[in-house]
């Protein structure tokens, strides 16, 4: 009897050491998570300067605010914007490494064989941060002043657009609208970035360039550069008399720069909430409004749910676009 006793005794003992052991890895991973962040968050993005970098500083400085943790932007410029994404990729999946990056990201899967990341495998969709339509701009010697006159011209004679780059999202739509969607000839002018583009077209060096709407903002109010259309599905309230690009007449496609966040995979999910949660609410500060609108950005509310939906269609739209045009980077 004593002995049956110790017996079971000792089982119960076995077992709740057993579950004591499993339940104790949960128990301090739930921990770690509630307790997130526990120290300094970096966001890793590519150039200095460029409107991810000046984001991240921006919305890094409210959210350290709330988090009582200094948030780091850390740029790794290299290969575009690979190396940083690839950064990111490779770090831990803990919340602490960040990609902040732009639409590029959905990109160059599309334009490079081995662009070294996939999109959807390697990475979580966090929050969208904030979005620019591009925008067609004409120099004021070119005689079109609307986007129908540009095709027409560029139907009967030769027309050269400007874009930031080969491959970039701007020269993509460009390509796209004008030899697939309105079947006109046009020759690509590429920049090293959008403000030398832009600069292009206020000298009448080229007539036209399809840019990212910032670059552009000044020269089109003052007068210097003509705005044709947009290309977001509704007109920007930055520019509310300029048509889109099917108000234009060429519906069936529209683009727009975005930025954004990511995590590696296997972040925990409590943590992607906190961020998409903390940036949403950052974003919709009157402050972060003005100061993203002067750089001619619109903050955007698009949580994890809503960023990942999008995300996705962006992937598909940019390889079925790179398939049409054949514009490859290797």
């Amino acid at each position: 009897m004593l002995n049956t006793f110790r017996l079971a005794a000792h089982t119960v003992v076995v077992k709740a050491l057993v579950a004591t052991t499993i339940a104790a890895p949960v128990s301090m991973a739930l921990a770690d998570t509630h307790a997130w962040p526990a120290k300094p968050v970096k966001f890793v993005t590519a150039s200095v300067g460029s409107p991810q970098d000046v984001m991240g500083r921006i919305i890094g400085q409210k959210l350290s605010e709330k988090w009582g943790q200094p948030v780091i932007v850390e740029n790794r410029p290299g290969a575009g914007s690979l190396l940083s994404i690839a950064t990111v990729a490779k770090a831990a999946p803990d919340g602490y490494t960040v990609l902040l990056s732009s639409s590029a990201f959905a990109l160059t899967p599309a334009v490079m064989t081995k662009p070294g990341y996939d999109a959807e495998r390697d990475f979580i969709p966090v929050v969208m941060v904030a979005t620019a339509p591009n925008v067609i701009i004409a120099s004021s010697a070119f005689p079109a002043t609307t986007l129908k006159e540009a095709v027409e011209q560029a139907r009967t004679g030769r027309v050269n657009y400007g874009s930031p780059g080969l491959g970039t999202t701007p020269q993509l739509t460009a390509e796209y609208l004008f030899k697939h969607i309105a079947r006109v000839p046009v020759t690509h002018v590429p920049f090293s970035g959008a403000p030398p583009a832009a600069s292009a077209v206020a000298g009448n060096q080229v007539e036209m360039a399809s840019l990212a709407m910032p670059a552009t903002l000044q020269l089109i109010k003052t007068g210097k550069v003509k705005a044709l259309a947009v290309t977001s599905a509704a007109r920007s309230a930055m520019l509310p008399d300029v048509p889109t690009l099917a108000e234009a007449g060429y519906p069936g496609f529209q683009d727009s720069t975005w930025v954004a966040l990511w995590v590696p995979a296997s972040t925990p999910a409590d943590v992607v909430k906190k961020i998409s949660a903390d940036v949403i609410a950052a974003s919709a500060l009157p402050d972060i409004k003005e100061k993203m609108a002067a750089m001619g950005f619109e903050t955007s509310r698009a949580d994890t749910a809503e960023f990942a939906a999008f995300q996705k269609v962006e992937l598909a739209k940019w390889s079925r676009v790179v398939k049409e045009t054949g514009i490859r980077l290797d």
